[in-house]
């Protein structure tokens, strides 16, 4: 037994294929009529240790030379299991020439912190090794054909042996200096000729991946790594994609500058890579919390919406009151359900929210607090941190065009809080209209041709154009163009008006937060729900909840609709339709945070409510006020009833629920 050989380690890598459960994956490459494609067979790193340690250590420890030797005892094991299946002559059967195989390291010690660190962790003491880095993609390149190993031939022994490219000096091939046959003898050959029609090619992309800001501290700059992908994993993922990918760490000459030092960059060259975008939103929701979501709504079965304001105290509970704004942003978060009609039009789920108000307003405090209770975010200004802005923009690298992915795209499945909302790019104004309604945006830059999700949530904040004159249209307040104020199912105007009773009232809020003594609030302290309560209750809902309208509140929302279509002009009519929409979404996330699944009378009246609170000037009802000075209620269930019966009779609508017994007098 020579444990040096590698043949020796290629029939255990054989004998290992044989005995897992990639017989099948075998089989399943055998019946494919393509013989020059490239077929990735998935091998799980646990199970490869369970089965012999020493091969997993070589592919972990030495995964330059190991990988490849899996890869031709992949090919080896086709070729067997080819054999077996041709001898059924039901079988068509084509012998393959590229079989990869794929390393998963879930659920193996590789995701440890010394081979699974964190991008900007990475150091040379990573390379050579089987490596594992996870976040998201910001650049992706174009395909490329790529030289993979060709063929020379020593003139003096006849020997023909092969040169694959050195991806450290920028996938150049560079001849040996001797001939490399030793045995029997060295050769001490030192010509060589190309063997005609022995060059491999394969397909090439480069992808840069940085490291969620998720992660970060305050102050942490993300860092990020080249990503080199071969053959079946190219176009597997894209700008925006959250990504984990296991590879071999290496580094590669950067571009020879006059009187400027040559540098090494990292590369990671990628043997797997997995999207995880329908994971990046998961969190651990124990079967114990969710008894506590359900105690809590038992305790309040008599009085709802008392429970639901105990719910929305926890949101930004430094700011006092603004309780129509925390409603807005629960609502917001929560978002909707997204429906597909017969014909396969897509109407979005998830809400957007626009607060237009003064400087110290709390604006910026209510952004930041709804990105750390998203699971998945990004904050920016309307500027954008990046040259591509909020959308999508073409950059060139190394002489190739590159999509450079914007905070929208990087926020795909999350929320994206933009900051400065009016002073947005104008490229940005062009595209964003788009990325808001059909939560896509379609690239035609550089010759790049493509279209991104941005299947996000879009939590805004902007300060009025000079003083806010209450005479004058939105549009004109904050300088937005009405087609994108019409994408925002929820506009909050927050005016610093003079109220001398509000002024006395916060002034002394503040000033017992300074006042360490004072323990009057304790109580109402104690009773907020806290950050990481509030997160996996918002995660729970919209995992778990797919609320349906009920027959009352289809009425309430149609009433409302046909009264604003009676009043809106021939300008505002598309922004009724839109409405509609908005309202639908509203009552769906109301039930949500009701803990129910059915959309009532009462989540559909508080849509409109929210609504109206997006309008200068309340078409049914006179009481909503200044958003900045509304507050929390002491009995909230009886302040809804007064609103509930004056809404229905502006309406028209209560003598129809008054005969179905649903007003209760």
């Amino acid at each position: 037994m020579n444990t040096t050989d590698p043949e020796y380690w290629k029939k255990l890598m054989v004998n290992y294929l044989f005995r897992d459960h990639s017989v099948e994956q075998l089989r399943s490459i055998a019946s494919s009529p393509d013989s020059h494609l490239h077929f990735p067979l998935y091998i799980d790193f646990a199970e490869l240790m369970d089965y012999d340690p020493r091969i997993a250590q070589l592919i972990f420890s030495q995964s330059n030379t190991y990988l490849q030797l899996f890869d031709d005892a992949a090919l080896l094991a086709h070729r067997f299991v080819l054999e077996e299946m041709a001898a059924d002559e039901k079988n068509n059967v084509v012998e393959k020439k590229f079989v990869h195989v794929r390393i998963n390291v879930g659920g193996s010690p590789l995701e440890c912190p010394e081979t699974f660190p964190s991008i900007g962790r990475v150091r040379v003491q990573h390379r050579g090794i089987l490596l594992t880095v996870k976040g998201i993609v910001i650049r992706s390149g174009a395909i490329k054909m790529h030289e993979g190993e060709r063929k020379y031939m020593c003139h003096k022994c006849k020997n023909s042996f092969t040169i694959h490219p050195e991806v450290e000096a920028r996938n150049s091939i560079s001849l040996p200096s001797m001939c490399p046959f030793q045995k029997p003898k060295p050769c001490g050959g030192s010509k060589f000729q190309y063997v005609e029609n022995t060059i491999v090619c394969h397909d090439y992309q480069e992808i840069k991946v940085q490291e969620s800001t998720q992660v970060l501290g305050v102050g942490a700059i993300p860092r990020s790594i080249l990503v080199i992908l071969k053959d079946d994993l190219v176009d597997v993922v894209k700008a925006g994609d959250d990504v984990i990918v296991t590879g071999l760490l290496t580094a590669k000459w950067s571009p020879e500058l006059k009187d400027v030092r040559c540098d090494l960059d990292p590369v990671l060259i990628a043997n797997n890579v997995r999207r995880i975008n329908e994971l990046k939103s998961e969190i651990d929701i124990s079967d114990v919390m969710v008894m506590k979501f359900e105690q809590f709504w038992n305790q309040f079965k008599d009085a709802p919406l008392k429970g639901r304001n105990a719910i929305l105290r926890g949101i930004c509970p430094q700011i006092f009151g603004l309780f129509t704004v925390k409603l807005a942003v629960a609502l917001t978060l929560i978002g909707g359900v997204q429906h597909v009609d017969a014909s396969g039009t897509r109407v979005r789920g998830e809400s957007h929210l626009l607060l237009v108000g003064d400087p110290g307003t709390g604006k910026s405090q209510f952004l930041k607090f709804a990105a750390k209770l998203s699971n998945r975010s990004v904050i920016t200004t309307g500027l954008g941190s990046t040259s591509a802005g909020l959308t999508v923009t073409a950059v060139k690298d190394g002489g190739e065009w590159m999509l450079e992915a914007g905070a929208l795209v990087l926020a795909d499945g999350g929320l994206c809080c933009i900051d400065e909302f009016d002073s947005m790019r104008e490229h940005d104004r062009a595209t964003i209209h788009e990325a808001m309604e059909q939560q896509t945006i379609s690239v035609a830059k550089a010759g790049l041709v493509t279209t991104l999700s941005t299947k996000t949530t879009v939590f805004g904040a902007t300060n009025p154009k000079g003083h806010y004159d209450p005479d004058q249209p939105l549009s004109v307040n904050t300088t937005l163009s009405g087609p994108l104020l019409s994408r925002f199912d929820i506009v909050l105007v927050l005016l610093d008006t003079k109220n001398p009773e509000w002024d006395a009232v916060v002034s002394s809020h503040i000033l017992s937060e300074a006042e360490p003594d004072r323990t009057s609030n304790d109580e109402d302290l104690a009773n907020i729900w806290p950050l990481s309560t509030l997160k996996r209750y918002v995660h729970y809902l919209k995992e778990k909840f797919r609320p349906v309208l009920t027959r009352e509140a289809e009425a309430v929302i149609s009433s409302y609709y046909q009264l604003q279509r009676r009043s809106a002009t021939d300008n505002a009519a598309r922004t009724t339709v839109r409405m509609l929409e908005s309202l639908i979404r509203l009552a769906q996330a109301h039930a949500r945070l009701m803990f129910r699944n059915e959309v009532t009378r009462l989540d559909a009246i508080t849509a409109i409510l929210c609504i109206e609170s997006s309008m200068t000037t309340s078409a049914i009802v006179d009481c909503i006020g200044n958003a900045l000075h509304s507050n929390f209620k002491d009995n909230p269930d009886q302040e809804y009833a007064k609103q509930e019966r004056l809404i229905l009779e502006k309406l028209g609508c209560k003598d129809n629920f008054s005969d179905m017994n649903i007003i209760e007098d």
